[in-house]
């Protein structure tokens, strides 16, 4: 396993797909009226991508359309000082495919926030990356 000079675990794409899986809360990092805004959003894999399920005409559908994205997951154990994160980098596209979003609405994809969430972003990464406390420290 190789490490990174801080001695985290660096996680090839898979095992960060793998550990994507896991979880059903991360966040987007989007660009709004020309400064960096952070969103936490429940999520699903889907073919590798990540899928958002949010409000038509929202802000976040509305600043990922089309633009570069920052996606980030993780998972620790304060107790156990271990952990991992991981980072997905791509396109953002608001889904406007009428048989795409059916199929996406069977997914088990349920908004965890208030209010009608009927649309859909899709997330393609085109980075993947993953740092992960290692078990043992490397010697």
């Amino acid at each position: 396993m190789p490490y990174d000079s801080g001695g985290l675990e660096i996680l090839d794409p898979e095992e960060c797909r793998t550990l994507l899986a896991k979880v059903p809360l991360g966040r987007i990092v989007f660009t709004h009226r020309a400064l960096p805004a952070v969103q936490p959003v429940n999520f699903i894999l889907d073919g590798g991508d990540v899928v958002i399920r949010t409000g038509e005409g929202s802000k976040l559908a509305a600043a990922a359309r089309n633009a570069i994205v920052a996606f980030e997951a993780d998972d620790f154990d304060a107790d156990a000082r271990t952990g991992w994160s991981v980072v997905v980098i791509g396109p953002a596209r608001v889904v406007s495919d009428p048989e795409e979003t059916a199929r996406l609405r069977d997914l088990p994809l349920r908004p965890w926030a208030p209010g009608r969430r009927e649309a859909f972003i899709r997330i393609r990464p085109a980075l993947i990356s993953g740092r992960r406390t290692p078990e043992t420290l490397p010697t």
